[in-house]
């Protein structure tokens, strides 16, 4: 967690917590120690059960009685939840996408990011990046209430992502397909485009959940 520093403001802390969830900064299912948190950021424990209160109703954090705060871990029904949301929202942005929106740039430039990460067999940054062109998918809705519900379906995703013991098989295969989509809504085909989606959300989430029966996960 080194280098966190957080901005004045409750909202700024709930956001940097939850990016240092994202980058792995605390596993799943992994306890926080309130104390040693709130020294290492700065602000008071009243402020840190704040955060910690809002990314529980997010589905990030758990909280037990008499056993304290824990990082979320998704159960399969969680999964399957997470992958129904994506697909409603993700497939429903890019149906009626405008191919000269401003954010298609922001997909190619995860696109990029992605294939220099399997150059490096970095599959973390891989995950990322995947990451990046499904927040920027979901910005050419230019829908900010719509972008703050899929930031945090995405997280709580990430989460589930993390438990998998491998990121290559995980991440690795959707690259190519992304830079599919990204073509075909580009060539001014966003109903094309939405079926691509639809089937690679589909062929994601059975990676996901095959992962999950062989670890044992429930």
């Amino acid at each position: 967690m080194d280098g966190m520093q957080p901005a004045p403001g409750d909202d700024a802390l709930v956001d940097t917590l939850r990016e240092a969830i994202i980058a792995g900064a605390y596993l799943p299912g992994a306890r926080l120690n309130e104390a040693a948190v709130s020294a290492e950021l700065g602000v008071s424990r009243n402020t840190l059960r704040e955060a910690f209160g809002v990314l529980t109703e997010q589905g990030l954090l758990t909280r037990i009685p008499h056993r304290g705060v824990s990082v979320g871990s998704p159960s399969t029904a969680a999964v399957i939840d997470l992958y129904r949301m994506r697909r409603l929202i993700e497939c429903g942005v890019l149906a009626v996408a405008d191919p000269l929106h401003p954010a298609v740039a922001g997909m190619r430039a995860a696109i990029a990011a992605g294939e220099a990460a399997i150059e490096g067999s970095d599959w973390s940054a891989v995950g990322t990046a995947n990451m990046d062109y499904h927040t920027a998918l979901v910005s050419l809705a230019d829908s900010p209430r719509l972008a703050r519900t899929y930031r945090n379906t995405a997280a709580e995703l990430r989460l589930a992502f993390m438990k998998i013991d491998n990121p290559e098989q995980l991440h690795r295969p959707f690259v190519v397909r992304n830079a599919e989509i990204v073509e075909r809504l580009a060539a001014n085909e966003p109903s094309e485009a939405a079926r691509l989606l639809e089937r690679y959300l589909i062929d994601s989430e059975r990676t996901v959940l095959a992962a999950y029966t062989r670890l044992g996960i429930g």
